[in-house]
C-alpha cells in the first residue's frame, strides 16, 4: 500500500508507523485514520511488535478540524463509528504488541490514540490534553473508555472536564502511561524496548493483551478460567519449549515467535 500521511518502515520484526503531517502536528484526517487503521492490520499480521509514533515536535494534534467538511456538515458520531472506531480495534485487537512512542504534544484525539497502545513512552517535553471541553465536546476515541481504566474516576474526570494539560512526569505518576523519558535519551528507549518485544515470545505477549483485556470486566472466576484457558495455548509453543530449556541450560532464550 502507498501511503499519503504516513512513514511506515519494517526492520527485524519491528514495524514503526510515523504519522507524517508535521505542518498540521499530526492532526488525524479520514485518509490519516484509514491509513493507520491498514497499516496496524498489515504490519501486525507480519511483524513481532509495532511501534506509533508522529513527526516533527508533535506527536498527534487530534481531530483535523479543517477536514474538508464544514461544521453544519459533520456528523461525530458517524466519523467516529465509521472512522475511528475500525482504528482504535486495529490497534486493541492487534495480535502483536503495539507501543506509543510519544514524540510531543498528544492532545484530544491523539491523546487518546496513544492510550490505545499496549504501551506508551512518552518524551519528557511530551504533554497529554483532554482537550473536547475547551470546543463543546465529551473526550471520545476511546477516552472515556481507558482514563477511567489507568488513572480512576476522579483524575479522569478532572482531566475530561478541566481539559489541563498533563505533563509526560505527571502521567507516569498517575499511571497513565508506562514512562516518561529524557528528551535526549527518548529514541533510544523506545527503540530498545521494540527491539526487547521484538525478539520475545511473540504468542505469549498477545496472549497478555488478551489476558488484561479481558480483565476489565471479568469477574474472578471468568479471569481465573480466562488465565487458564491462554496458558494452555502458549505453553504448547516452540517458545515455551525454548525458554524452559534455556533456564535449565543457563543460558539466554532464543525465542521464534511461534
Amino acid at each position: 500500500m502507498i501511503y499519503k500521511t504516513l512513514t511506515v518502515s519494517e526492520d527485524g520484526g519491528i514495524g514503526v508507523i510515523t504519522m507524517n503531517r508535521p505542518t498540521l502536528m499530526n492532526a488525524l484526517n479520514t485518509q490519516m485514520r484509514a491509513e493507520i487503521t491498514a497499516a496496524v492490520r498489515d504490519l501486525g499480521a507480519r511483524m513481532r511488535v509495532l511501534v506509533l509514533t508522529g513527526e516533527g515536535r508533535a506527536f498527534c494534534s487530534g481531530q483535523d478540524l479543517g477536514d474538508g467538511v464544514s461544521i453544519d456538515e459533520l456528523d461525530l458520531g458517524r466519523v467516529l463509528r465509521e472512522e475511528y472506531e475500525p482504528m482504535l480495534r486495529a490497534i486493541h485487537d492487534c495480535p502483536v504488541p503495539v507501543i506509543a512512542a510519544v514524540n510531543g504534544a498528544a492532545a484530544g484525539a491523539g491523546a487518546n490514540l496513544a492510550l490505545a497502545a499496549d504501551v506508551v513512552i512518552a518524551t519528557q517535553s511530551a504533554v497529554f490534553l483532554q482537550a473536547f471541553t475547551r470546543i463543546g465536546l465529551i473526550p471520545d476515541a476511546g477516552g472515556t473508555y481507558w482514563l477511567p481504566r489507568l488513572v480512576g474516576y476522579a483524575r479522569a474526570m478532572g482531566q475530561a472536564l478541566f481539559a489541563d494539560k498533563v505533563s509526560a512526569d505527571e502521567a507516569q505518576a498517575m499511571g497513565l502511561i508506562w514512562a516518561s523519558i529524557p528528551d535526549a535519551e527518548f529514541e533510544a528507549e523506545w527503540k530498545a524496548r521494540a527491539a526487547q518485544l521484538a525478539k520475545g515470545p511473540t504468542l505469549a505477549y498477545g496472549a497478555v493483551k488478551r489476558a488484561l483485556q479481558a480483565s476489565m470486566t471479568n469477574d474472578l472466576e471468568a479471569q481465573l478460567d480466562t488465565e487458564a484457558r491462554l496458558q494452555g495455548e502458549v505453553g504448547a509453543t516452540r517458545d515455551f519449549r525454548e525458554g524452559v530449556m534455556a533456564f535449565l541450560e543457563k543460558r539466554p532464550a532464543k525465542f521464534e515467535g511461534r
